[in-house]
């Protein structure tokens, strides 16, 4: 059974790791009150480069801490000189990308989009500031989690919302109709959290000056950094394809397209916490064993009740976010969003079940198998958002996305076989995430839009049956009147 220990620091990063990215959630009805659906493609550009600054700047260190903790957690002196180095070197790292994209980023840019009314400075720069800032903060928060310290975690994530939300609702009143409050507030934000995170890691761990991969791998970094800038590409990179491929209204189709990820975001926050919380556990359950390593039924389970609560989530959203919308949207340039809503919200089915696949990659090391899978992922991903966007416009987006996560998946379990036993139950994993997948992408189209309350609760019943034949033994054992 899943320990009570296990679902309180769920509940914490879930809600905590949500908080900051909560923000964009929040203030959507401000976004759409103050921001033209333009200008908020633009702050969706901005925002979409400085994750790729961040995943510059962190250099797979996010993901090397995790891994390389609980190796070293028996050797303090070992211990102390990783993790001290590992932070000084993204420090200077981050120095220096800053630098060099400070001073080709204005270049690129009008290389790229002559025509474009969005100006790198100063909302480039700023970009480039919010990505350095947060990819200190990012390994700092991986490190409480490997750590299961969900306190400080908490309340780094806390003050960050905070500052965040209000400082972009009162510069929003003062200044409408620009990134100015939306990039300013993350600016300071995440300056704070980054300089808290030196300052406690410092003070614990001391200043080394040695170099980071003295007692591990540079190979893995090296690996782990090329598969997040693929993975960049295959979640950001679709905002970029909008703005070239479709030259009218660009801008605003991809402030439209954005605000329909946006509204899904919860999802997206619950299944990044329901993972972080899931990894260090099954890192200790994998890594503890002897010989050729597989998963187990402890391992599955976590997994199967991942997938399940998404699943809920995915139709709870489709049948509520239409309605809320109406309510609050009165633009008609953002309620063109609805009609995408249900599309992008079964891409997260996909989603759940590719960590499943991911996972033993990560700890067992095989970083460049997974680079190299991710990088063909990434080329045909942009290939088929090149050729469907000019034929079905943003669905065309939808439909390359989920096709790239089903090769990937075929991929990884390919790929894994020599190295890791993968045995699983099929229907929890895969025949009926995929049942509801299927049964949304072929009734939308007609029945969802000419009925859509019935159409989108009936989402609802079949996800439930469909979690009730799955678990209908475990429930049964639940049940007190069984005997």
């Amino acid at each position: 059974m899943i320990s009570k220990s296990f679902i309180k620091n769920s509940t914490i990063y879930t809600l905590a790791g949500a908080l900051p990215m909560a923000s964009a959630i929040i203030l959507l009805p401000f976004y759409i009150k103050y921001l033209s659906a333009d200008t908020y493609g633009a702050l969706a550009i901005c925002l979409a480069f400085s994750v790729f600054t961040q995943i510059l700047t962190t250099y797979s260190f996010d993901s090397s801490l995790y891994i390389h903790y609980h190796e070293f957690k028996g050797d303090r002196d070992k211990l102390e000189s990783f993790i001290s180095s590992s932070f000084l070197f993204i420090v200077g790292w981050g120095i220096g990308i800053a630098v060099i994209l400070s001073v080709a980023g204005q270049i690129i840019f009008d290389l790229i989009w002559p025509d474009s009314t969005l100006s790198f400075y100063p909302y480039g720069l700023m970009s480039i500031f919010i990505g350095v800032f947060q990819a200190i903060g990012k390994v700092y928060n991986n490190l409480l989690q490997t750590r299961e310290k969900p306190g400080p975690f908490f309340w780094s994530n806390v003050i960050s919302f905070g500052v965040v939300a209000g400082l972009t609702v009162i510069g929003l009143q003062v200044y409408p109709e620009s990134l100015l409050a939306p990039l300013g507030s993350r600016v300071l934000a995440t300056f704070a959290v980054a300089a808290w995170a030196l300052f406690k890691v410092f003070g614990e761990f001391g200043i080394h000056f040695k170099n980071p991969w003295r007692n591990t791998s540079a190979s893995f970094n090296a690996f782990t950094f090329v598969y997040q800038l693929q993975q960049w590409v295959i979640n950001y990179f679709d905002r970029f394809v909008i703005l070239f491929f479709m030259p009218s209204a660009a801008m605003a189709s991809v402030g439209v397209y954005d605000i329909a990820v946006k509204c899904l975001a919860p999802i997206e926050l619950l299944l990044n916490g329901l993972n972080a919380s899931i990894f260090p556990r099954v890192i200790k359950q994998i890594t503890g064993q002897s010989g050729k390593k597989s998963s187990t039924p402890e391992v599955n389970r976590y997994f199967y009740g991942q997938i399940s609560v998404i699943m809920l989530a995915i139709c709870f959203s489709i049948f509520v976010l239409p309605w809320l919308i109406d309510w609050f949207v009165h633009k008609s340039q953002y309620a063109a969003a609805i009609q995408y809503l249900p599309y992008i919200a079964i891409i997260f089915i996909l989603r759940s079940m590719r960590l499943y696949f991911v996972l033993p990659y990560n700890i067992l090391k095989k970083m460049h198998r997974l680079t190299l899978i991710s990088f063909g992922i990434s080329v045909v991903k942009i290939g088929l958002m090149i050729l469907l966007i000019l034929k079905w416009n943003l669905y065309g987006i939808i439909l390359a996305s989920a096709f790239a996560y089903v090769l990937e998946m075929i991929l990884l379990f390919i790929f894994l076989r020599d190295d890791y036993d993968m045995k699983f139950n099929p229907f929890k994993l895969m025949i009926g995430p995929l049942t509801l997948l299927f049964v949304i992408a072929l009734a939308e189209p007609s029945l969802g839009t000419a009925y859509p309350v019935l159409v989108h609760a009936s989402y609802c019943l079949l996800c439930i049956g469909l979690l009730w034949f799955s678990y209908r033994k475990e429930l049964t054992l639940l049940n007190p009147l069984n005997k």
